[in-house]
Order: structure tokens, then sequence, then C-alpha cells
């Protein structure tokens, strides 16, 4: 599993995946926003599945 999430995407699928969680945990939005636990994972792990597939890499190419 390389990288493939770069710094900056890396840090909007975190912050979205938080808001999303949060607005469903104070009722906001209902259960859909626990859909947000994906952008939060997949920032964490810096590993995107669906970027080979389509073969995208937001990573510094060294």
């Amino acid at each position: 599993m390389q990288a493939n999430v770069g710094t900056l995407d890396r840090s909007l699928r975190i912050a979205v995946g938080l808001i999303l969680i949060v607005l469903s945990l104070t009722g906001v939005i209902g259960l859909w926003g626990w859909i947000g636990v994906v952008p939060l994972a997949t920032g964490f792990l810096r590993f995107c599945p669906l970027y080979p597939v389509l073969g995208i890499s937001t990573c510094k190419k060294p």
C-alpha cells in the first residue's frame, strides 16, 4: 500500500471527515454523516483505494 494522498488532499479529507462525523453526532445531518469515516480513514492512512484505479496520485513525485 503505497501512499497516494498528498498533504493538501490529506488535510481536506481529515477536515471533511471530522465535520461530517460531528454534524452526525449533533443530529444536524443524521446517520449519513458517518460516511465521514471514509475520508477520515483515507486521510490518516494516506492511501485512497480509488486513486490507483483512476491513475491518480496527489503525492509529490520523488
